[in-house]
């Protein structure tokens, strides 16, 4: 058993990605060995793997109703503040530039 050596560091850095099974698997084999025999790192793998299924859990929920519609409300609105901003700025008309810009390219 290691006590925050090279092999909990390690095992630590790589937590998130044994629990996903996001490692070669002689690195995966190596790091499950080593929380097996490694209390800390035992520790840690079992609260991460119960953050990681608590938050799984949490995100299947929807919104309710009234919350999205007011979410998707405030979403359109801003998106239509930064096109109509960004259309004022950068108006054209057909001879060019319109009378919003200050100053008209030169050539």
């Amino acid at each position: 058993m290691s006590d925050h050596g090279p092999d909990c560091v390690r095992a630590l850095d790589s937590l998130y990605l044994f629990i996903d099974r996001e490692l070669d698997e002689a690195s995966w084999d190596e790091i499950h060995a080593h929380i097996a025999d490694c209390e800390p790192c035992l520790t840690a793998f079992d609260l991460e793997r119960m953050v990681k299924n608590l938050v799984a859990r949490s995100c299947t929920e929807s919104a309710p109703a009234p919350l999205r519609d007011r979410v998707l409300t405030s979403i359109r609105t801003v998106r239509v503040e930064i096109s109509e901003h960004t259309y004022t700025e950068h108006s054209w008309t057909e001879s060019g530039f319109s009378s919003a810009d200050p100053e008209p390219p030169r050539d």
